[in-house]
């Protein structure tokens, strides 16, 4: 009797999983469909605005014409050339840049004496604009590389250095009073407590450091390059081709956030174990 009890609870507990995942699902696909109407509608605006001519082609051409010119510089090679010399910039600007964000954050985050002595001097240099510190970095490093890279490491170090300083002296107290009865070591306590409760600031720090170094990298093209996508929009710029800058801009864009949507896959790979509040997802 107990057993034939058992065996009919589990097509009840297969049914109400199944539920579930259909309505996550439905729940999934309504939010996409939220988040691709509004981008469906203006660009439907857009167009029609454009063809009734009711917008001036040089400074806005219809998103018709953009694809155009999108198809024309991938179908040359130009547009895949430009982006794989800015996505190597970006990303060795940004290994630089936000390894030592982190290293910086972790050490600064252990040790009051380093931040008494380090941190003011940080925070002062981090409120220094691109714009004002890359002519800088030209006349010292020159136009080749190496400028480009530096200035985007700047702009990486520090969203990771804040990021991660915040998160290891926001943990919570009380967690170091489990560790001291469980008698961890100095170093049990860092690996397993401080660190793994300082993920999400990390991680945060890691998406806004990704997104301030594609930001360095324009600035860095822009005032001194001959390739890459910052070099293709400010060239067009120079002849009037809107619609080649349109296509620089949605590539960066396009691919800034495919960088942060890893990111946030990995974090939530990586940070299964939090129970935080999402929102809720039928409203």
């Amino acid at each position: 009797m107990q057993r034939a009890g058992v065996e009919s609870a589990l097509p009840k507990q297969i049914r109400a999983q199944k539920r579930r995942q259909t309505s996550r699902l439905s729940i999934q696909s309504a939010n996409l469909l939220l988040g691709v109407l509004l981008p469906v509608i203006l660009l439907a605006v857009w167009q029609i605005a454009g063809m009734m001519g009711k917008l001036n082609p040089t400074l806005l051409p219809t998103p018709g014409v953009i694809v155009q010119e999108f198809v024309s510089l991938t179908l040359s090679g130009e547009l895949l050339r430009h982006l794989e010399i800015s996505t190597w910039r970006a990303l060795l600007g940004f290994l630089l840049g936000g390894g030592l964000g982190l290293a910086m954050g972790l050490w600064v985050g252990f040790s009051y004496k380093t931040e008494r002595l380090i941190d003011p001097s940080l925070q002062m240099l981090r409120t220094l604009p691109h714009l004002a510190v890359a002519p800088l970095f030209i006349l010292w490093f020159g136009f080749d590389e190496t400028s480009k890279i530096l200035l985007i490491a700047k702009g990486a170090f520090f969203p990771l250095y804040v990021n991660t300083f915040l998160g290891i002296r926001s943990v919570d107290g009380k967690l170091f009073d489990v560790a001291r009865v469980l008698e961890f070591s100095r170093w049990q306590m860092i690996t397993k407590l401080v660190l793994p409760a300082s993920l999400p600031n990390i991680f945060l720090g890691i998406r806004l450091s990704i997104g301030v170094a594609w930001l360095g990298l324009v600035v860095a093209e822009m005032m001194g390059s001959s390739s890459g996508i910052g070099f293709l929009i400010n060239d067009a710029r120079y002849f009037s081709i809107t619609s080649v800058v349109f296509v620089g801009i949605i590539v960066f864009a396009a691919v800034g956030k495919l960088t942060d949507s890893l990111v946030k896959l990995l974090e939530r790979r990586l940070l299964s174990w939090q129970d935080s509040y999402k929102g809720d997802g039928a409203s």
